[in-house]
């Protein structure tokens, strides 16, 4: 089979195809023939070598957490999927595996089948980003219609599914986002919208109940100027110092720094799939086939894209 490694950290350069025998599963394991896979910033975190202590430097390294695709073989031990089920998943451990080939073999608790009326594209773009949205939502505790929440870099793949999800729990929106993003975060749920080209969310006078960063680009210390004075800011991209640092200082101040880590479970994948039940839009900006992964990575490391980037293989 065919498989996009990296034996050096570096720029999407690095990225190389090999070819490998196909994966052999374990008893609870299952082999997928996989359609499509989705690109996610930690993806080029971790080939650029900025997570290392989590990543190792051990390679060949793989690339990308979340595909869809085609059941081909089951271990032994598995239960309720069979082959040829349209299936979409994630690896166990996103520092150290990857999913950017033709067929990947992942633990069945990782797998769930595939909505009918969504693509495999649409269907690799969820586990990682909705994962981290219903997190986040978990994270915020008891909200409502008086919750003022600000989401900084709204629509990125992360913010199309935590708009929707809180327009369905009714908060009051604000969303940041570039002029061609606009309508997309008022079609998910924002109830205003600020280009961040054209102001400046710091300079306002508003105060937030709750503020979460997206982008990675506002920073807690920040965020604290638009913060009411018991209110929380949501870290999903945290330098790795933040994380202890978060737990140190939030004993001395009402202005919590909550970090958001994310990993994907049924418990989270079940309220995505009843999202998607009721009409979650998907939005995949831009499908590149597997030969011009290069082209894919660069793409998605320049941002500015509305939902998601997707590779599709086969």
């Amino acid at each position: 089979m065919k498989a996009i490694v990296y034996q050096e950290f570096g720029t999407a350069d690095v990225l190389q195809t090999v070819e490998q025998p196909k994966p052999t599963i374990k008893e609870d394991q299952v082999l997928v023939k996989v359609k499509a896979f989705s690109i996610n910033p930690m993806d080029w975190k971790i080939r650029k070598g900025e997570m290392t202590l989590m990543s190792g430097s051990k390679f060949p390294k793989y690339t990308g957490a979340d595909f869809a695709g085609i059941v081909e073989d089951i271990g032994y031990s598995v239960s309720g999927i069979v082959v040829g089920d349209e299936v979409f998943g994630v690896v166990k451990n996103m520092m150290k595996e990857g999913v950017s080939a033709e067929y990947v073999a992942v633990t069945s608790s990782l797998i769930w089948k595939k909505p009918a009326d969504i693509s495999f594209a649409q269907a690799a773009s969820i586990p990682v980003v909705g994962t981290a949205a219903v997190t986040a939502l978990e994270k915020m505790g008891n909200i409502n219609a008086q919750t003022n929440i600000l989401v900084n870099g709204a629509t990125g793949g992360f913010g199309m599914f935590l708009l929707q999800l809180l327009k369905q729990k009714g908060a009051n929106i604000t969303a940041v986002t570039s002029s061609k993003g606009t309508e997309f975060a008022k079609k998910w749920g924002a109830s205003s919208v600020i280009d961040y080209a054209k102001e400046d969310v710091l300079s306002r006078k508003a105060a937030y109940d709750i503020v979460i960063d997206l982008s990675g680009k506002m920073g807690y210390d920040n965020a604290k100027q638009i913060m009411k004075s018991k209110a929380l800011f949501l870290n999903p991209t945290p330098k790795p110092i933040e994380i202890p640092l978060s737990f140190i200082k939030n004993l001395f101040t009402s202005q919590k720094h909550i970090i958001v880590l994310a990993s994907p479970s049924d418990k989270y994948t079940d309220v995505l799939l009843d999202a998607v039940r009721n009409g979650v839009d998907i939005e995949v900006n831009k499908i590149f086939p597997f030969a011009d992964y290069t082209e894919a990575y660069q793409y998605a490391e320049q941002g500015g894209y509305i939902g998601k980037v997707v590779v599709e293989v086969n």
